[in-house]
């Protein structure tokens, strides 16, 4: 009978069985649905006896996965369907990475992977592998990935008769002494056969001779020991020497066999062979015993007398040439020694032949067995074995995420072979029992890339011996990267300061945002979120490197426009969920000197030549004009100075520095000039120095007379501010209305020329209490846009400048002129001083009076 194996998805093992009865030419097969009849005849009797051994063999199958197959099958066999057994698809084994580990150490298998059969990728010697046990299983592991599974299946080698039995010699030659007694036995060379089983050495033949028979001895291992059995007294003067072939048989089909060529000489009388004490001398000795270990004293008696009884010990003829090289026997003493090493891993037990020699005429021996016991000790370190090598590992892997297959195994036994494996106590990993020494390296906690991008685990290997042995192997996990962070600015805000009117697509700044993450997940652009600078979105300012995070401007900045603005800036990674994190950016204009002074007073619209008057009869100190410049920028760049740079006669006049206040630095005298011109220039304190210039021209006339009232000198009591105010305009426009009257047909033709006076933002009074007079002229500037810089109330008319009442403020920030439409009455003058005095502070009135080309 053949059996086939065949697994059902690895729950129950099951065969196809075929029965060959040669003597009626039957042949039956089972395939797990029925029967079918090849050929022969008809005979249900026979049919009946197959089904009863079939069944009985079927109850005799667990649950294991298990193939049988032969030894010596070539290599490309196939063993069985793999993939069918363990319900796979052919496409999950290149999709899952099937593979076969062999825990024997040596790959004798391997997967087809177009077909997914089991292949034998090595000729196997059933003797090589599993020696003489009588059971010969190679367990395999199967691995498959995605997800991780291990499966254990065995493959029972089964022997074939592929070997002869062997003597170790082939001719043997025994003195037997002719006064021998019939009956005696004789030990004769056992041969050897590496097959087990049926295909064992079965038994021994011996050609005929009318001398001697053979008889088999069992011993008590299992072996057959053949002996020559003398079964006629030997004559030696009829035949001196016997020729016998003995021949040992297996019981293979067909049988092999092997010979030993026997020769004995027939020797004259010794009467007497040596005699053991014991047949069989057993012994123990631990196989890490150094060289020259004292194991056992061997006694043989020969009851002969003199030369006759002295016995010499020495191994038997038979004995392997590997028994010789660690056993050594005195010759004399018979005490046997340790020559070589040990190894209970390769060797456990020894069965050596000693054989004790006389002297005498003809040589008489006997003979006994040692049976040497090698004790095991733990002189072998545990071994770790990766089964599957670790793929990496993300670090969102949840708990009980298999890592790889590890399997332990120590040579030795008992004990010494029990094995232990730890894991570092600080790791997120353990190491979870399947079967037999088997392991799966799974996590048990939360990974961190970013804490730890690669585990180095160290696993540590111990056995039960004393002292134990251990061993560690280091097992390089690496995790992958899991977007779980988001990018971080080396600052939560920036500072910039920029100078105004740079170049457009400067640099102004540069960010940098990291990301602990790694490759793709840490790569990070950079973008400026949209916001509102006056009204405008920031993109038409800046613009930003999306690689690098530099910030470029668009254009110009002019700080007298913006002076400071916020740039909110995003950084996000690149993963497949990305995660972003924010940044401002705080810009702030520096204000440059690019704005030379502008001359307020006497104002621009009205050229750059300014037209005064004054009486020749002024004297050093008198106030001719006022020039009032202002500077846009800010700052040490916004401070204005004032100077004549040329005039007419330089030692007239004198321009004050800080106030740009014209005045006479003596009297005039009869041979001045009556027209004088000045040019003065305004600078700023700005590097580098911005300025501008006026021109002043001065008509100096005689029959003016210089004003009595001078209102500069005084100055108004906080309490009593908005009175004196009111006071001072009503005064100073009554002066100016007088004067009008007494030079108003003298100066009529020059009113027309000079109707271009100063005044850009003014409010003319045409008609003061009930007179009407279109030269006279009431002016208030007003500079408001952030801290007022200046109020100036003017009075005259356009030839001759009257009175002129000035505020004095911070000259430090923006300034923007208000014209007030001109008032119809006085009463409505008045009204708007109020609404002045009510919207400014009480120490931001300083009055200036000044009267120019007439006295009252």
């Amino acid at each position: 009978m053949h059996i086939i194996p065949v697994t059902h998805s690895g729950v129950r093992q099951g065969y196809t069985a075929v029965v060959k009865v040669n003597v009626f030419k039957w042949e039956w097969c089972y395939n797990g649905s029925g029967i079918t009849k090849r050929m022969g005849y008809r005979d249900w009797r026979w049919l009946a006896l197959w089904w009863h051994h079939f069944f009985l063999l079927w109850s005799t199958i667990d649950g294991q996965t298990r193939y049988t197959i032969p030894e010596e099958l070539k290599q490309g066999s196939v063993v069985g369907n793999l993939a069918k057994d363990l319900g796979l698809g052919l496409s999950e084994i290149f999709d899952r990475k099937l593979r076969v580990a062999s825990e024997a150490g040596k790959q004798y298998f391997s997967v087809d992977a177009g077909k997914g059969e089991l292949v034998v990728n090595e000729r196997i010697d059933r003797e090589t592998v599993c020696g003489q046990s009588a059971s010969c299983v190679l367990p395999l592991q199967v691995v498959i990935e995605n997800p991780l599974q291990l499966y254990r299946i065995e493959v029972d080698i089964r022997d074939i008769n592929d070997n002869s039995p062997n003597f170790i010699t082939n001719e043997l030659t025994l003195k037997i002494a002719e006064s021998v007694v019939v009956g005696r036995r004789f030990s004769l060379e056992s041969a050897e056969d590496p097959d087990v089983g049926s295909n064992a050495l079965k038994y021994y033949t011996i050609s005929k001779d009318e001398c001697f028979s053979l008889k088999v001895k069992d011993l008590s291992n299992g072996r057959k020991a053949p002996e020559l059995v003398l079964e006629k007294p030997l004559d030696r003067e009829k035949q001196a020497v016997h020729q016998l072939l003995l021949t040992a048989l297996d019981g293979g089909s067909p049988v092999r066999s092997g010979t030993s060529q026997i020769t004995i000489t027939v020797l004259d009388v010794n009467d007497n062979f040596p005699v053991f004490e014991k047949a069989l001398y057993k012994v123990s000795i631990h196989e890490n015993s150094p060289k020259g270990t004292f194991m056992v004293k061997l006694k043989a008696i020969d009851v002969d007398d003199v030369q006759n009884g002295v016995v010499k010990y020495s191994f038997g003829e038979r004995t392997p040439n590997a028994v010789l090289s660690i056993f050594d026997i005195d010759s004399n003493t018979g005490e046997m020694f340790l020559k070589g090493e040990l190894d209970f891993e390769n060797v456990a037990n020894f069965e050596i032949d000693i054989n004790a020699k006389d002297n005498g005429t003809p040589e008489m021996e006997g003979q006994c067995s040692v049976r040497v016991e090698v004790v095991d000790v733990n002189d072998n370190p545990p071994e770790i074995i990766l089964t599957s090598k670790p793929s990496p590992l993300r670090e969102d892997a949840p708990s009980g995420t298999v890592v790889a297959l590890i399997s332990a195994r120590d040579q030795d036994s008992g004990k010494n072979g029990n094995v232990t494996l730890q894991l570092p106590r600080d790791y997120p990993f353990n190491l979870k029992p399947s079967f037999s020494n088997n392991y799966a390296l799974v996590t048990s906690g939360v990974l961190d890339r970013e804490s730890f991008s690669e585990y180095k685990i160290e696993i540590t290997a111990t056995d039960s011996g004393s002292p134990p042995l251990t061993t560690k192997k280091t097992i390089p996990v690496s995790i992958i990267d899991v977007n779980d962070n988001s990018p971080k600015f080396t600052q939560s805000s920036y500072n910039v300061y920029l100078k105004e009117n740079g170049q457009p697509g400067s640099m102004l700044s540069s960010v940098s945002a990291s990301d602990l993450d790694f490759g793709h997940n840490a790569k990070i652009s950079y973008c400026i979120l949209d916001t509102k600078v006056q009204g405008v979105s920031v993109s038409s300012y800046v613009y930003i490197n999306s690689d690098n995070g530099s910030i470029y401007s668009m254009h110009s900045f002019d700080y007298e426009t913006l002076k400071v603005f916020q740039i909110l800036v995003q950084a996000k990674d690149h993963g497949s969920q990305s995660l972003s994190s924010n940044a401002t950016v705080h810009v702030f204009i520096l204000d440059q000197n690019d704005n030379a002074p502008a001359v307020i007073y006497p104002s621009a619209a009205l050229g750059s030549l300014s037209h005064q008057k004054m009486p020749r009869s002024s004297k050093a100190g008198h106030l001719v004009t006022k020039v009032t410049a202002v500077d846009a920028d800010s700052g040490h760049n916004a401070w204005v100075s004032y100077k004549l740079a040329e005039a007419t006669d330089a030692s007239l006049f004198n321009v004050n520095l800080y106030t740009g206040e014209v005045r006479t630095k003596r009297a005039v005298s009869e041979q001045d000039d009556s027209s004088q011109r000045l040019l003065i220039e305004i600078k700023d304190d700005g590097e580098p120095v911005q300025s501008s210039t006026v021109t002043v021209a001065i008509l100096v006339e005689d029959g003016l007379q210089e004003p009595i009232l001078d209102l500069r000198q005084k100055a108004p009591e906080p309490g009593k501010k908005s009175g004196r105010i009111t006071l001072y305009l009503i005064l100073s426009l009554a002066s100016v209305s007088m004067l009008s009257l007494v030079t108003f047909v003298m100066l009529a033709v020059k009113c027309v020329r000079n109707s271009r006076s100063s005044g850009s933002c003014c409010m003319r009074l045409d008609d003061l209490d009930g007179f009407k007079n279109p030269n006279r002229n009431l002016q208030i500037q007003l500079n408001t846009d952030g801290p007022i810089k200046y109020v100036e109330v003017l009075g005259g008319d356009m030839l001759s400048q009257s009175q002129s009442f000035r505020s004095c403020l911070s000259p430090m920030s923006e300034f923007s002129d208000f014209t007030f439409v001109k008032p119809s009455s006085t009463t409505d003058f008045k009204e708007m001083i109020n609404v002045l005095d009510a919207s400014l502070p009480d120490s931001a009135w300083t009055f200036e009076s000044q009267q120019v080309s007439s006295e009252l």
